[in-house]
């Protein structure tokens, strides 16, 4: 039975979903019509064709797991290459050519060469306070995000993908959201010739380490009506589908961001998506 600390961080999770709805940070919907969604497999047989790379940072999280284990199932690129600070260990037959790059983000500089070559960039990096500190929260979610994206950008990245937060804003008192903010306009600084912002409520998933407060906040939300539910939170698998289905589609400006609604729309579009 999750104990009073743990009580106390489910509420502060749900407030925080609260506010972030009150904020309107559920974002501009993609509203996809039939013609839209029935061309997704065409769109994504072109991109197919285009023998692209990609590089992921933060595959082994939770929305990086899941993003990695869908890129893979749609076979979308040649070469899937994930940077993170320690190898991770695959089963799985469908991983068997996922190149891997150790690096150490304290000195990126050093690993310049892990960053060439790739076309598209996601990045899935991220801490939380309660685990890393302040100061360590900043370091991981604005320092090495920008500096991966710098690496990524000067190695010949076309397309950014970045995962933020709902109410993301360099104005906002809370640290989490104004460090988002903040890195999410350092970011499109760089000039990526496409750049990405996904803004997602909060994320439901069955994480590995252990959360009792996320647990709680999830139940929570299970008992909610599909159209609160949705409006407050999302899961890592709908991201995924997300940030995938995005990819494909042409991008109509330079940056664009994704609130929680236009996920759902776009991660929910034509689920049937598979090779």
């Amino acid at each position: 039975m999750p104990g009073s600390v743990a009580l106390g961080a489910a509420a502060v999770a749900v407030v925080g979903a609260l506010l972030l709805l009150r904020q309107e940070d559920a974002g501009p919907g993609v509203d996809l019509s039939m013609a839209e969604t029935q061309q997704l497999p065409k769109l994504r047989e072109d991109f197919r064709m285009q023998n692209k790379s990609v590089l992921i940072l933060g595959a082994s999280g939770e929305t990086g797991k899941a993003l990695l284990k869908e890129t893979l199932e749609q076979n979308l690129f040649p070469k899937v290459t994930l940077i993170g600070r320690r190898k991770l260990t695959f089963q799985e037959e469908a991983y068997k050519n996922v190149n891997q790059e150790v690096v150490d983000f304290e000195k990126l500089d050093d690993y310049t060469s892990a960053f060439q070559g790739h076309d598209v960039g996601f990045c899935c990096l991220g801490t939380t306070r309660a685990k890393a500190g302040a100061e360590g929260f900043v370091r991981v979610d604005r320092d090495y995000v920008l500096k991966s994206a710098e690496l990524a950008k000067s190695g010949g990245c076309k397309h950014f993908n970045l995962v933020s937060s709902g109410g993301a804003d360099t104005s906002s008192k809370f640290l989490c959201l104004q460090v988002k903010g903040e890195t999410e306009a350092r970011v499109e600084e760089l000039k990526f010739d496409r750049y990405s912002v996904f803004r997602p409520g909060l994320l439901l998933c069955d994480r590995q380490e252990s959360r009792p407060g996320e647990w709680l906040a999830r139940k929570f939300f299970g008992s909610l009506p599909d159209s609160w539910a949705s409006g407050l939170s999302v899961p890592v698998g709908t991201v995924a589908r997300a940030m995938l289905n995005n990819m494909v589609r042409p991008g109509s400006k330079q940056m664009e961001v994704l609130g929680n609604k236009a996920i759902h729309a776009l991660g929910k579009a034509d689920s049937s998506l598979k090779p």
